[in-house]
């Protein structure tokens, strides 16, 4: 039996909030809407707010005041999304006719528009640790609180001492991303959701070390079945089995010459010994002069591109199986087809999710962007 429920009981609801109180202004009506979320970038929404008359035109005007309206998507009584409106696009064709296209970013988006207002240095920290007080930092600014909360918990992964000087003037979001990548590093994002028990709308930080897990079992995906497309692309235009990281120059002394600090050439040897052409990589962190600190992000980049990249997604019918929550879970994909015939099935973990609402007869969809499980995760 089919837990999907008929698309006439599937109810939308966009609410627009005041960012920094979160006290709603207006409940509008949003059409054509797609809206993701995803581990490792900010998610999006996009959508219209039809005006057919001139009183919700005015109350469109009132709430849509980008970079300080908040907007949540209801689906039932749940939150499936959350955001921060960015752009908004009045807009009327030959016939009269008024729409607001509007986009918004995930609340993570905020952190990119943060830069840290005097120097912050980290003795002896948990790197969630470190996220936290970041965070603190900005919120703890006039006008910097939108309500972002977070709970205690520990990665294991400590730091000696961490500085970032206030004149490099870095994006408190990049700075966290950073952190993020060293080896032994961390996923984060911010998840919404409606509190069960006081029924406010929450904006929780998520940390997972190594990565963002959820759910405890794995959910089976079919095709024939459930799985409408799929699209298993691998792609070795960014792999690297060699990789040198360039951060600023240590000479603090302007009257003598500067060069920027290098790593050490990080090289996946056993690739090299299995075959493998040399494949470099290089990258550039400002910010950064610790020669050590570069190493470690030169180990973390090797670790992840040593191999072709490769993003599965699959688009599949929605059921009760599949909600935000869903990110950082595992999947069994099951096909059969030409090209899978004789292959095992695959376990993937879920890193993203895009989800298109039904709309003019046609059905609400998913894509499942995917990962593979490197890890190995034990699903019993």
């Amino acid at each position: 039996m089919s837990l999907a429920p008929r698309p006439s009981e599937i109810v939308y609801r966009a609410l627009f909030c005041d960012l920094r109180t979160d006290r709603l202004i207006d409940a509008l009506p949003l059409i054509d809407v797609e809206f993701d979320d995803y581990i490792g970038k900010a998610g999006s929404l996009r959508g219209t707010v039809p005006l057919p008359d001139e009183a919700l035109a005015r109350r469109a005007r009132a709430a849509l005041r980008p970079g300080r309206t908040a907007v949540w998507l209801e689906r039932g009584s749940d939150i499936w999304w959350g955001g921060i409106l960015w752009t908004t696009t009045a807009n009327g064709d030959e016939r009269g006719r008024l729409q607001v296209q509007i986009q918004a970013g995930t609340f993570d988006s905020y952190l990119d528009h943060r830069m840290l207002s005097e120097k912050q240095v980290f003795t002896n920290r948990d790197q969630f640790d470190i996220v936290r007080e970041l965070i603190d930092h900005a919120q703890s600014q006039p006008g910097g609180d939108i309500g972002i909360s977070y709970t205690g918990e520990k990665s294991g992964v400590v730091y000696a001492r961490t500085e970032y000087a206030y004149t490099e003037l870095r994006k408190i979001h990049e700075i966290i991303e950073q952190l993020g990548k060293m080896e032994n590093g961390f996923e984060w994002r911010i998840h919404c959701f409606r509190d069960t028990v006081s029924g406010e709308r929450v904006k929780r930080l998520q940390l997972g070390s190594p990565r963002i897990e959820a759910l405890a079992s794995d959910i089976v995906l079919d095709r024939p079945g459930q799985v409408l497309t799929y699209s298993l692309p691998s792609d070795a235009t960014v792999q690297a089995n060699a990789v040198v990281m360039r951060g600023d120059s240590a000479n603090n002394d302007q009257a003598s010459p500067s060069q920027p600090q290098m790593s050490d050439p990080q090289v996946w040897v056993e690739d090299l010994a299995d075959g493998w052409p040399r494949l470099e990589f290089t990258d550039d962190r400002s910010g950064v002069r610790d020669k050590t600190v570069l190493n470690d992000m030169a180990r973390a980049a090797l670790d992840h591109k040593h191999r072709p990249e490769f993003i599965p997604e699959v688009t599949i019918r929605m059921d009760g199986r599949i909600n935000p929550a869903l990110i950082g879970a595992y999947i069994r994909l099951r096909i059969r087809d030409g090209w899978h015939e004789e292959m095992p099935d695959s376990r993937y973990r879920v890193v993203g999710l895009s989800v298109t609402p039904p709309a003019r007869g046609k059905a609400e969809t998913a894509k499942l962007i995917l990962e593979e499980d490197v890890y190995g995760r034990d699903s019993s």
